[in-house]
């Protein structure tokens, strides 16, 4: 499979994301010789305390369609940017609880500068860019939502 830009793909995945599909998903990738370098980013719901509570989970919503269109133009422009083999994003939706894995962005390229420098503009993009949002939910079920940053 070419993962080349210019795809809409649906990046969504109900609730977190398995550690077993991370490393398939890597596993994959050593039938490609001509990858030098895979960076990747895994973003975990962290226990945040603000007061006397605690982040228990994140329940992640989008705007699916929009979200989904959006991420076919970082594609391509990240494409564009840098000269990469592949590139794989997956972001969670529903609830996740902490400790769990809600982000999985994976790059691969010849060479490992490449890769990161990719995944690193690719997060931050994300997070600015696509329409997810977060709502925290506290030991005491109360609830805030996230800023992204």
């Amino acid at each position: 499979m070419n993962d080349k830009k210019n795809r809409k793909i649906n990046p969504f995945i109900d609730g977190a994301i398995p550690p077993e599909f991370i490393s398939e998903s890597i596993r994959k990738h050593s039938a490609k010789t001509n990858i030098g370098g895979h960076s990747l980013f895994l973003g975990q719901v962290r226990e945040d305390k603000k007061g006397d509570t605690e982040v228990e989970a994140i329940h992640f919503t989008a705007y699916k369609e929009m979200a989904i269109n959006k991420l076919a133009i970082l594609r391509e422009e990240i494409f564009t940017k840098h000269e990469l083999v592949c590139m794989h994003v997956y972001h969670s939706l529903g609830k996740v609880k902490k400790g769990e894995i809600c982000l999985f962005v994976f790059t691969s390229s010849k060479h490992r500068k490449t890769a990161m420098e990719a995944c690193e503009e690719l997060v931050e993009r994300i997070k600015k860019e696509l329409p997810i949002w977060g709502k925290e939910i506290y030991n005491n079920q109360s609830y805030h939502w996230k800023e992204n940053k």
